[in-house]
């Protein structure tokens, strides 16, 4: 294993309120790990090297390993340190735009409990009408992956189809709260994933067609599951460089 490096000084701006310290630092760290510039099981600076080389507090620096954690980026290990666990792909840095990345992935941990029970609940309430809504969007889907398009409008649809079938306005207002961070995240994972190969993609329709097959036949459970896994394995093929999940 390589000896530990230390990040070059960059100040962090705390005149940015709309980004928390937390999540700028969460973001110099990945764009060092997907650089290369911390290898795969490479240990990480201290906290107190991060304190003082970024000018921030401990508290700030436990939020960005917290989170780099949570996305199974870094592992912490008793006693000795933060270690990188896994590298993400370069495109993601080049194709998303600068500072959203943490609010991307706050957004897709949010999804996963909003959209399961969306998912639920129209399996439950769903209408003809509804699932000829869901049908089209699906098509529109199938449509974008022979023509080779990235699709992000027909998946947004999609989903604004389950949230339409609830009969509950406010899952679909909700969704709309986040249209930004929504549009942002399904447009960086089928970009990467359409830049990967065919298979990919094939494989986020199928995880589509699950979904919309457990709402047909009215099954809850395996909607809100089906739902759920989908939305997890989207924010996982973000943050890994190769094809699985």
């Amino acid at each position: 294993m390589r000896a530990s490096k230390s990040f070059k000084p960059i100040a962090l701006d705390p005149t940015v309120r709309a980004v928390r310290l937390g999540d700028q630092l969460y973001e110099l760290i990945l764009a060092r790990i997907v650089k290369g510039e911390f290898a795969e099981g490479e240990r990480l600076p201290s906290e107190i090297r991060l304190c003082e080389e970024f000018g921030v507090s401990r508290p700030v620096v436990r939020e960005a390993l917290s989170r780099l954690q949570a996305d199974g980026l870094v592992v912490s290990r008793q006693g000795s340190g933060s270690y990188v666990m896994r590298r993400p792909s370069e495109e993601m840095i080049s194709i998303a735009p600068a500072g959203s990345i943490a609010d991307l992935m706050r957004c897709f941990e949010f999804r996963v409990a909003l959209e399961g029970e969306t998912a639920a609940l129209a399996a439950i309430r769903r209408s003809a009408d509804d699932m000829k809504q869901i049908d089209a969007a699906m098509q529109e889907l199938d449509r974008t992956l022979e023509t080779g398009e990235v699709g992000t409008n027909a998946d947004i649809e999609l989903h604004m189809a389950i949230a339409r079938a609830t009969r509950n306005k406010l899952f679909e207002i909700s969704l709309k709260s986040i249209f930004a961070q929504l549009e942002g995240g399904m447009q960086l994972a089928r970009s990467l994933s359409l830049r990967r190969s065919r298979v990919r993609l094939e494989k986020v329709q199928q995880e589509h067609s699950v979904i919309v097959e457990a709402i047909r036949a009215e099954d809850a459970e395996k909607a809100r599951a089906a739902m759920r896994s989908h939305i997890d394995n989207a924010r996982a093929r973000i943050l890994t460089d190769s094809l699985e999940p």
